[in-house]
């Protein structure tokens, strides 16, 4: 797999800036057919920072409803792999840079 199609993009919620402030782990959105070598890998070389640590869990896809005027509608949204990427001591991701 391309280490361009292995992130699909950073997660910026409340809990991830804590996280990142906390203890330098960053949030990915990334393929659910990456592996934690090739996720390290990819955001080694995007970002230029060495990773000391990859988690990845696999979010379930939820099944959402709603009424309209066709009638009741429901569907499911669709599964998606997260990764919690810890980088080395005195290094950080800014991915705020490019706004």
């Amino acid at each position: 797999m391309k280490l361009s199609e292995v992130l699909i993009k950073p997660i910026v919620t409340e809990k991830s800036n804590k996280l990142s402030d906390a203890s330098r782990t960053y949030a990915f959105r990334v393929s659910r057919k990456a592996n934690k070598l090739e996720i390290k890998k990819a955001v080694e070389s995007f970002y230029g920072v060495t990773v000391t640590e990859v988690n990845t869990i696999v979010v379930p896809g939820k099944t959402k409803s709603r009424f309209t005027k066709a009638g009741f509608i429901s569907g499911v949204k669709p599964a998606y792999k997260k990764a919690y990427v810890q980088v080395a001591e005195g290094e950080a991701i800014d991915l705020y840079g490019n706004i």
